[in-house]
């Protein structure tokens, strides 16, 4: 049986990709994000694995590109501007159908903006970073322990589904320390070989091709097609959400990542006071659990959104809920100073809830 560990977050998630097979990792430092990098530089040369410090952000997502496009599960790490210079071979991917998992710990922005809380990359990260209206799959974890194990299940959906995977963490998770139970990788074992991938003939009359470019009659509309049938079929299987006290609810708190962490604690205390609080936790950004926010909006129609930004997955949480649903939002856009304590959540539950 394994030890419990004391880990940080960000070395959860090197951790967790290890330990799901991943052999190659390419990226470049920046804040919060640094003990990956740190961690794989470490650890990867003493199993085999490559890992590349790449001259530029630009550069480390087109060495993912080619290692996945090889079949290897490989991953890179950054955080926001490093995330906005990835963006154009991540659409790449996502045209070719490539798997790999990205992390984004996230800090404040626009522009370099500080290394502190922020939630500000959700846009980003669900309404696809890059061109041409194509998808990830999104996890936001908001513990260690699920930073190790979404790690695993992004790798396993990357290649079920051939699309990039992404982390979504934040600064507060990816620094912080807490008890991690680590566990051995299991394969799903309807997990399909990548008899696509570019390995060489090797006994074939012609090697495959990998590409995002169809300049044929109909072609790039088929493949558009194509791809939105498996975001489709992600929305039909793969919605992963956390719910608590929803049967009896007067009020709906919604929050994703470390955000949530803050509302737990704040609903705790609601439920303490006699105050009627559910709520809703997506795990899966893309897909989102809209079917969850419409079914418990049309039981109880009043929702606070809690983010760490100006407002950002608010507006999926409308687009989801009930139509007659008041659907309300506070936020702190992220900084020194900005990050809400439960106290001040719980100053907010017990304002709408009245209201």
């Amino acid at each position: 049986m394994k030890k419990r560990l004391f880990v940080k977050g960000n070395e959860a998630i090197a951790m967790g990709a290890l330990e799901a097979g991943c052999r190659f990792y390419f990226g470049y430092p920046i804040t919060p994000q640094n003990d990956i990098p740190e961690y794989m530089a470490r650890e990867m040369p003493k199993i085999g694995g490559t890992f590349i410090q790449a001259e530029s952000e630009v550069a480390a997502i087109n060495m993912v590109l080619g290692a996945g496009a090889a079949g290897g599960r490989v991953m890179t790490s950054s955080s926001g501007p490093g995330i906005s210079l990835k963006a154009e071979g991540m659409s790449f991917m996502a045209g070719s159908e490539v798997p790999a998992v990205i992390v984004n710990i996230q800090r404040p922005g626009p522009g370099l903006g500080g290394i502190d809380v922020s939630q500000g990359d959700y846009f980003q990260a669900v309404k696809g970073a890059g061109h041409g209206g194509y998808h990830l799959i999104v996890l936001a974890p908001h513990s260690v322990q699920e930073l190790y194990d979404l790690t695993m299940l992004a790798f396993d959906l990357a290649d079920c589904y051939r699309i990039p995977a992404l982390i979504l963490g934040d600064a507060m998770l990816g620094q912080m320390k807490e008890a991690l139970l680590p566990h051995a990788y299991q394969r799903p074992a309807d997990l399909a070989a990548k008899d696509w991938a570019v390995t060489g003939k090797r006994g074939r009359t012609k090697g495959n091709t990998i590409k995002s470019l169809y300049l044929g009659d109909g072609e790039l509309e088929a493949h558009n097609w194509h791809l939105h049938a498996k975001y489709d079929l992600l929305k039909a299987r793969e919605i992963r959400c956390e719910t608590a006290g929803l049967e009896d609810a007067e009020l709906i708190l919604t929050a994703f990542g470390g955000a949530a962490r803050i509302v737990k604690t704040a609903v705790a205390m609601a439920r303490k006071q006699g105050l009627r609080v559910g709520l809703i936790r997506p795990i899966t950004l893309f897909p989102f659990p809209a079917g969850v926010y419409r079914e418990a909006t049309g039981r109880t129609p009043k929702v606070l959104c809690v983010e760490l930004n100006n407002g950002q997955m608010v507006e999926d949480v409308r687009l989801s809920s009930d139509p007659r649903a008041d659907v309300r939002f506070y936020g702190r856009p992220g900084g020194t100073g900005s990050l809400p304590n439960p106290e001040e959540i719980f100053e907010q539950i017990c304002k709408h809830y009245k209201d």
